[in-house]
């Protein structure tokens, strides 16, 4: 027997499965986020006269973050990949569009800077039709009437249908 036999896997051995590691991180932060939501939903105030009470929603979120972590070890151990996207219309040898993410995070910020001044009511329009002109809208007109209407309507949802209170900024005692 020469030295290269010996070199050569057997012929009915298979070859290694490569394995992702950064699918164990995700795994890992998805368990640990997991395990934080059920530990945090431990210092939740229980009500009487509401037999379920408001721990069990995040108990189950939390129960079920940690199994599918769980499982996301399991397969990655298995050497499971996840498939390349096939994306229709996308190139992807085209970089990244800054500008683009610029503006959405300029309007963003600006809109965070003067909710509690304006309100709602106006920034909510405002963060509508500069998300949308940052975006390549070409119909101004058409986008102040629907985040006229959008952020008018949030404010009214939120006030009257939850009972939470957005600022109404300037528009106070109007809306």
């Amino acid at each position: 027997m020469s030295t290269t036999d010996l070199d050569r896997p057997a012929p009915d051995a298979q070859p290694a499965r490569p394995r992702d590691r950064a699918q164990y991180v995700l795994a890992l932060v998805l368990a640990a986020l997991g395990v934080y939501t059920v530990v945090d939903a431990r210092g939740l105030n229980v009500g009487f006269g509401d037999p379920i009470g408001p721990r069990v929603f995040p108990y189950v979120i939390g129960t079920a973050m940690v199994l599918l972590a769980v499982l996301l070890a399991i397969a990655t151990s298995r050497g499971d990949l996840p498939q390349a996207e096939e994306g229709e219309d996308v190139d992807l040898t085209t970089p990244a569009d800054w500008v683009t993410v610029a503006k959405l995070v300029a309007i963003c910020v600006l809109n965070l800077l003067l909710v509690n001044v304006l309100g709602w009511a106006i920034t909510g329009a405002f963060l509508f039709v500069g998300a949308a002109w940052a975006l390549g809208s070409r119909t101004l007109l058409r986008d102040v009437l629907v985040g006229i209407v959008l952020s008018v309507g949030s404010w009214y949802f939120f006030y009257s249908g939850l009972g939470v209170q957005l600022t109404p900024g300037i528009l106070d005692g109007i809306l």
